[in-house]
């Protein structure tokens, strides 16, 4: 089985690109050991619809983007499956170029969608300044994202190494030297 962990997000715009920042955390700190199952670990950046090819390759995919969610706190993490968005969450405000939303509803559309899990969190959502900056909260919330994300892999099987110590503020100035899709 193929499990694909893809991070979105703009990291231009601070806690914007907190999943691909998550993504490139993720690579550097963990190594993913499975006989049976291939785990991949993807920085998707703002690409949504030219991730469609990527995402129908896999049996599994979890996502870590934000989401925009009613009377909630910057720093609040959520996790749900796609085909059950809680109605409190519109997913939308983001500085991505297209939605990561419409990009799943493309591929279910198309038939085409493996089961996808969303992990959320809600950024403090800039204007036009840029910055390499996430707030604390957000920081916060990356540590229960990275928790949910290699729970939600262990389900599987999957035996989780340690090769070295990072958190997600360690990639975030970096993030964008790094090579992605």
């Amino acid at each position: 089985m193929k499990i694909l962990i893809l991070g979105i997000g703009n990291v231009l715009f601070g806690d914007e690109g907190v999943g691909a920042h998550m993504a490139n955390m993720l690579n550097q700190k963990y190594e993913f050991v499975s006989k049976e199952h291939t785990i991949d670990v993807v920085d998707g950046g703002t690409l949504a619809t030219r991730l469609i090819p990527i995402i129908t390759e896999y049996d599994h995919v979890i996502i870590m983007d934000c989401v925009s969610v009613d009377d909630a706190k910057i720093g609040e993490v959520y996790f749900f499956d796609f085909n059950k968005v809680p109605d409190y969450i519109t997913w939308e405000g983001s500085a991505h170029e297209v939605e990561m939303l419409q990009t799943l509803q493309m591929i279910e559309l198309m038939g085409d969608l493996p089961p996808t899990k969303i992990v959320g969190i809600v950024p403090y959502v800039i204007g036009e300044n840029s910055t390499f900056e996430m707030t604390p909260e957000v920081l916060k919330g990356a540590k229960l994202m990275e928790k949910v994300v290699i729970d939600f892999v262990r389900e599987f099987d999957v035996n989780i190494e340690l090769k070295k110590e990072l958190t997600v503020n360690d990639v975030a100035s970096q993030t964008y030297l790094l090579e992605g899709f």
